[in-house]
């Protein structure tokens, strides 16, 4: 604000008030530009009271305050200079801090660094009172200031025909403060698909029976019809993007619909006929029949899984296929396959009987994985530590085979294309499985052998020399007497055939004595005392069992009298000599 006085806030100016409404051309002279200031010495003083002697009717005052004031005013010359007014102009030279002051009334000057006006009982403009008719006191004492020369004063007054509209208000914020933007109200839609209108290119945006209030130049209403279009397109795309995904919902649905339906009433894909060519596959252990599909669809077998577990569940033993290997067919149907895997021809297993030797499955691994001979046999000796051999049956001396006695005797899926040292590892590892059971440790100090190396040996042996399952336990009774000590019978000799047989990778029922008495190879138990270096053969779980639970009668020799499957067996030599005799008589010996 500047030095007219005009109070903050919002409070109405007083009709005394120099600048109080829209006077004229006259009303704003009252405080003139020191060029115009002559004009105010010829001014008419005749100046009328608009309330009467009795003051403002509607206030109620009983005497005119402006009278009194008047009055005072009378009694000083015209040129008297106010001293509030004289004390301000020197501020505005010479400006100072601001004091401490009481005020009347909450108003004043408010220009920054100048002093508060104090109002004793003036109108609410804070300006000194002037008597009615007289001319106006020169506030400046003829000093005549350049009101307008600061930047904070007014413009000077105008004529009416050069009077323009007046400037918006200044907000004074905060330097480091950004004057406060007004939020753009949002655009209403009125595309016709939202409103319910017509799409009428001829709509400009104004209604026929509203008064077209500010339309401005030609410019701005091609303006308006260009945005108008604008909004109408933004709309159309919107129209478009919601087609689409009604349309791709409505396909959606469709989509899964069907594919539920197939799932239900459907039938799942499968080949017809029973297929051509030949493919193995190997079937895992508790393989289920969702598990067995996905082996069969990945080979080329069954078309889909779904087909698959289908027939399994028509067929009365369609629940029964085992692991192992197969030999099938491709592009076989679900119902062709599960008749082929109950077939034991299409078996692709390896099976191992009980008491075969390493060389036999060595063999027979060759032949399924079509290898040359002796390549199984190679990768045995070379990899045996690697296999799974558990730590007691490793680092032997004079042994023919490490794995002799780990093959263990079992069906093992041997597929075409697979590796020789798997189908190895697996038999080591189902050996382990067997031999953890037993508590082999114990079993070893119980029964006055060495170790579990020494128990399998003996039960490679009870397997190679038994018939049945009788047999066995006495045959685990005569190894265990003819290795105490205190043997004086065959003093520690076994004088097993199977011993000197396995040496010689023979299955002879008839060793000459001299031949016997001879070969000084340490599997040669007629020459050497005690268990052979190792095992004979890969034992079953009936001789294993026999091993580890002799019979206790005191047998001490045996005899196959008839030459094949019947073994007798003695506790003297005298008995041992008449069941030779009798074994001699059977073969025409």
């Amino acid at each position: 604000m500047t030095e007219y006085g005009r109070s903050p806030g919002s409070e109405p100016w007083h009709p005394g008030d120099p600048l109080y409404g829209d006077q004229g051309w006259e009303g704003q002279q009252q405080y003139p530009h020191p060029q115009q200031a002559s004009q105010y010495d010829h001014q008419a003083q005749g100046y009328v009271d608009p309330y009467g002697q009795g003051g403002h009717a509607d206030q109620g005052y009983g005497v005119d305050p402006y009278q009194q004031q008047a009055q005072q005013y009378q009694q000083q010359p015209q040129q008297y200079v106010d001293p509030q007014y004289q004390q301000q102009h020197q501020q505005y030279q010479q400006p100072q801090h601001p004091q401490q002051y009481e005020t009347g009334y909450p108003g004043g000057y408010d220009t920054p660094g100048h002093l508060g006006q104090q109002y004793d009982s003036g109108w609410e403009t804070g300006q000194a009172a002037m008597a009615y008719g007289a001319p106006p006191a020169d506030p400046y004492g003829g000093q005549n200031p350049d009101l307008y020369g600061t930047p904070e004063a007014y413009p000077p007054p105008q004529p009416p025909g050069r009077r323009q509209n007046p400037p918006e208000p200044v907000v004074d914020w905060a330097p480091e403060e950004e004057a406060p933007q007004p939020e753009p109200e949002p655009e209403e839609e009125n595309h016709p698909f939202f409103t319910g209108g017509s799409d009428d290119d001829s709509d400009d945006g104004y209604d026929e029976e509203e008064p077209r209030r500010g339309r401005g130049s030609r410019d701005g209403d091609r303006e308006r019809r260009s945005k108008a279009k604008k909004r109408k397109g933004k709309n159309g795309v919107a129209c478009l993007v919601v087609a689409l995904v009604l349309v791709g919902g409505v396909g959606g649905i469709g989509y899964f619909g069907y594919q539920f339906w197939q799932g239900e009433f459907g039938a799942a894909p499968d080949y017809a006929g029973s297929g051509s060519g030949e493919v193995q596959v190997e079937i895992p252990k508790s393989a289920g029949g969702y598990e067995i599909g996905n082996i069969l669809k990945k080979a080329g077998v069954v078309k889909s899984v779904d087909a698959f577990v289908s027939a399994q569940q028509k067929n009365p033993r369609g629940l029964s296929i085992q692991a192992g290997a197969y030999t099938l067919k491709k592009e076989m149907s679900a119902d062709s396959a599960v008749t082929l895997m109950l077939n034991p021809a299409s078996q692709a297993n390896l099976i191992i009987p009980e008491g075969k030797r390493n060389a036999w499955v060595y063999e027979k691994l060759d032949e399924r994985l079509d290898l040359k001979p002796g390549t199984t046999k190679e990768i045995a000796l070379a990899k045996a530590d690697s296999l799974g051999l558990p730590d007691w049956a490793k680092n032997h001396d004079e042994i023919k085979d490490p794995l002799e006695g780990f093959l263990f005797p079992a069906s093992y899926p041997v597929a075409k294309g697979s590796k020789p040292e798997d189908a190895l590892r697996k038999m080591v590892g189902r050996a382990n499985q067997e031999y953890t059971k037993l508590d082999l440790d114990a079993k070893a100090r119980e029964l006055g052998v060495k170790g579990p190396w020494e128990l399998i040996t003996v039960a490679s042996l009870v397997q190679a020399e038994g018939k049945t399952h009788d047999d066995f336990r006495k045959m685990a009774e005569v190894v265990y007497n003819r290795l105490k000590p205190d043997n004086r019978e065959t003093v520690q000799l076994l004088q097993f055939d199977s011993t000197l047989n396995y040496l010689k990778g023979q299955s002879e029922i008839k060793i000459s004595e001299q031949e016997a008495n001879t070969n000084t190879d340490p599997y040669n138990t007629y020459k050497h005392k005690g268990l052979p270096p190792g095992p004979i053969g890969n034992p079953g779980n009936e001789a294993l069992a026999a091993m580890l639970n002799p019979t206790n009668d005191g047998w001490l020799y045996f005899v196959a009298t008839d030459g094949m499957n019947k073994t007798e067996f003695a506790k003297t030599l005298a008995e041992h000599n008449r069941l030779k005799d009798k074994f001699n008589a059977n073969t025409g010996q």
